[in-house]
């Protein structure tokens, strides 16, 4: 049998885990690899793919970004808008689809988040033989209970943390550190706690300028003059703006620039010295973390046993310690958001986080 596998969207560390697992385990059952190269964009003929064997994976588990390459635009793009999806138009499929079926394709990896499973699970329902592997540094993908690349971000947001607290603690100030989240605040609220923040602002948690700046004042009367910060990029201002701007190049709203804000209110507010940092793509970049590792490798190999066993039109998923899979439609146009509520969320308050609500 010969499978291929793509990576699309964003960039995320622990794709090439997946590869790894993907041709380790093909190769087990003496079947063949095709990589395609720049996600969906690769099938499209005159066709963009190497056959990867054992070797061109070899020492890939340590590297970031994809052998591959990927993209979130091009003629398959999923997201047009704010949450907008698009059909991908048939002419297209069809022009792909006669790629693959001349290339012999049994069987195709699609490794994205919620837009490019999208396109996978339209590719299925038009006779595609779909398998689906989850990636996203945010964690909020439904039906998994953790997306490969999610620890490496947070491991991220934890070193920028212990960083900033030299400094702060130093001249007194109070730091804000801007992380990634567009609408589900996982890696601002995990990495907050393993960090050490002391506030942090969530998409799902109104908050209020004035109850945050209150909890700076009475940490300072009580000696501890340094305050750090966590805000993801998509929380919500007190008066339900979000602080994006559009793409030049279409697609989603780009997020960014909410952590400024922040710092400028709460200076005003509470008369201390105030700084903003924004993490961006470093969330994205460099070696994976040792679980991200053994986490794509694990999806990579379950994406194989799908195969194997015919179940097409599932996505890999993870629960409870064990990788399974599910419907990829089960996992869709459905966030998995913190939940205010949520056992997490208790722990974080009962250490002192102040979620400014």
């Amino acid at each position: 049998m010969r499978i291929g596998i793509l990576n699309s969207g964003g960039d995320c560390p622990g794709l090439n885990a997946v590869i790894h697992g993907v041709v380790g385990a093909a190769t087990e059952l003496g079947w063949e690899v095709i990589g395609f190269k720049d996600g969906f964009e690769g099938l499209l003929p005159p066709g963009d793919f190497k056959v990867l064997k054992r070797s061109d994976t070899s020492g890939i588990l340590k590297l970031g970004g994809t052998i591959l390459g990927s993209t979130s635009k091009g003629h398959f793009a999923a997201k047009v808008g704010a949450g907008d999806v698009a059909l991908v138009p048939q002419e297209i499929i069809d022009k792909a689809k006669r790629m693959i079926d001349q290339l012999g394709v049994g069987a195709l990896i699609v490794v994205g988040g919620d837009g490019s499973l999208t396109t996978g699970m339209q590719l299925y329902n038009d006779g595609w033989p779909i398998i689906g592997v989850p990636k996203t540094i945010d964690n909020d993908l439904a039906a998994t209970a953790m997306t490969f690349g999610f620890d490496s971000a947070v491991t991220t947001v934890v070193d920028g943390l212990d960083r900033l607290r030299t400094t702060a603690q130093s001249h007194k100030r109070v730091m804000v550190l801007e992380v990634m989240g567009r609408h589900a605040g996982w890696i601002a609220l995990w990495g907050g706690m393993a960090g050490g923040a002391n506030v942090v602002l969530l998409p799902e948690i109104p908050f209020s300028f004035e109850k945050v700046a209150e909890f700076i004042k009475q940490r300072d009367a009580r000696g501890a003059h340094s305050t750090l910060v966590v805000v993801a990029e998509g929380t919500k201002l007190p008066d339900g703006d979000v602080v994006a701007r559009a793409s030049a190049s279409g697609g989603e709203m780009r997020m960014g620039g909410v952590g400024d804000i922040v710092a400028d209110r709460l200076e005003k507010l509470t008369g201390k010295d105030t700084r903003a940092c924004t993490l961006g793509h470093l969330q994205r970049g460099g070696a994976p973390t040792a679980l991200d590792r053994i986490l794509g490798a694990r999806f990579g190999v379950m994406a194989v046993k799908l195969a194997e066993e015919g179940q097409f039109g599932r996505m890999v998923s993870y629960q409870a310690y064990h990788v399974d899979s599910v419907p990829i439609a089960d996992a869709v146009n459905k966030l998995r958001l913190v939940e205010p509520d949520g056992e997490v969320m208790q722990a974080a308050r009962a250490i002192g986080i102040c979620f400014g609500d």
